[in-house]
């Protein structure tokens, strides 16, 4: 049984994830944990699913302790010292829904989920009458919306009126982001600010397209940037004054350069994707770090094995998504709200950005049937590197081709859908792209 994806369980809250689902990895998670935190965003079935998460919870035997309705990053964080269930499909359509599992302020590993898939598979009884668990509310949202504020104060410059627009995509950063910002100092303008779970303002995936409203509220404005965040404030996206959206990788880039200056290790490690860019790379090397890959979804086991090697975490992230070791071990997209406001207001958002480099930058989709990715990603592993002899190739997570004029490239099989994922980062991007592709189309055609 394979339940988990990159993000947790993910799928229609009508035939996937189901109240059925929700009780049996319920009382799956309570067999671990003495006490379990559950809370949800707010889409429109996410009352019934914590319900029963927590019927599950309860008869198996745990206590659990109810949050409410939170963005993700403060479920994360009311789950130090416990393990938690988060109710949300983050950026997915407003008739999804999804489970996300946490311990101690991090998400699952791998090991984790798959223990949790086996007991659902096998399922089990509840557990005798007298030791169900209890039941209490235990609200978290004002003590991680303070604890926010004063992490981000430690880095760059009081907001002191700076204007930001933030676009809540009628979701769960409504009930932190601009709480968060105006405390420490900002003008907030806040765009589809009340949270509703059918999404009426704009999808709640943030992209060039979706966030058009705040792209042209910023370009007409006077706001020095805008914020984008997707259904549960876990992801951000940074549009410039100009109303244009900043790469996510550029972000990326800002952020751990300056989290590397700002650590006193001696080795500072930024862990990062397959999929990022080389920017980053360059930005963590000048500031006198270096730059761990891990695969999609497995930040946290990144930031675990670099500690169990001796080293020091100083920022963790794959594009749009950010963990900010020192605050805490999960994806926050509130605490890069608030931290990057402050860089901003230190530097400004120009002035961050011009020494990073931003080669054009292509993600392609290449269709490639589940049945023949493994056999096209074996062929792949020998024609790539010929028709690009001057690259070092690491296929740690797929296929990355690195070259000597910091050009790169990526080929991975998606774990989702029916394609094979191409990224591709060059000066002469096109051409990169047109190469690659043929090799790829190649590979699945002999795959057949």
């Amino acid at each position: 049984m394979d339940l988990f994806g990159t993000a947790g369980i993910r799928g229609s809250a009508v035939t996937d994830v189901t109240p059925e689902l929700a009780m049996a990895v319920g009382r799956a998670v309570a067999r671990d944990g003495d006490e379990v935190v559950i809370g949800r965003d707010g889409r429109t079935t996410g009352e019934g699913l914590a319900s029963a998460v927590e019927a599950g919870a309860l008869s198996g035997g745990a206590a659990v302790r109810r949050v409410g309705v939170v963005p993700t990053p403060a479920l994360a964080f009311a789950t130090r010292g416990r393990r938690g269930v988060m109710l949300t499909a983050s950026h997915n359509p407003p008739d999804d829904n999804g489970i996300k599992l946490f311990d101690d302020g991090v998400e699952f590993d791998r090991e984790a989920e798959r223990a949790v898939e086996r007991r659902v598979a096998e399922g089990s009884p509840p557990v005798d009458w007298d030791e169900w668990g209890d039941v209490r509310d235990a609200p978290v949202l004002d003590a991680y919306r303070e604890a926010v504020v004063d992490y981000a104060r430690g880095y760059g410059a009081p907001l002191d009126g700076l204007q930001i627009v933030v676009d809540c995509a009628n979701g769960m950063a409504a009930l932190a982001t601009p709480t968060v910002l105006r405390e420490l100092g900002a003008s907030v303008v806040t765009l589809h600010g009340n949270v509703d779970g059918h999404f009426p303002g704009r999808g709640s995936k943030p992209t060039p397209e979706s966030l058009a409203d705040l792209r042209r509220f910023v370009a007409d404005g006077d706001a020095a940037f805008g914020i984008g965040h997707d259904g549960d404030a876990d992801r951000i996206v940074i549009v410039d004054g100009a109303g244009e959206v900043v790469h996510e990788d550029t972000v990326l880039a800002v952020v751990a350069e300056r989290y590397v200056r700002d650590c006193d290790a001696a080795d500072p490690v930024v862990v990062t994707t397959p999929n990022a860019s080389a920017r980053i790379d360059d930005r963590v090397a000048a500031a006198g770090g270096r730059v761990e890959r891990v695969g999609l979804g497995s930040l946290h086991e990144g930031v675990a094995r670099v500690r169990a090697e001796g080293g020091t975490v100083a920022f963790a992230a794959e594009p749009w998504k950010h963990i900010h070791p020192a605050f805490g071990g999960w994806i926050d997209g509130v605490v890069s709200a608030a931290v990057i406001a402050r860089f901003v207001a230190s530097e400004g958002l120009d002035t961050l950005r011009e020494p990073v480099i931003e080669r054009p930058y292509r993600k392609v989709s290449v269709a490639c049937p589940d049945d023949r990715k493994s056999a096209a990603m074996e062929r792949l592993a020998t024609t790539l590197p010929e028709a690009f002899p001057d690259a070092t190739v690491d296929r740690s997570h797929g296929i990355r081709l690195e070259r000597r004029d910091g050009s790169w490239l990526l080929v991975r099989p998606s774990g989702t859908e029916p394609y094979v994922r191409l990224y591709a980062e060059s000066e002469a991007v096109d051409e990169l792209v047109a190469t690659a592709r043929e090799r790829i189309e190649r590979a699945v055609e002999a795959a057949a």
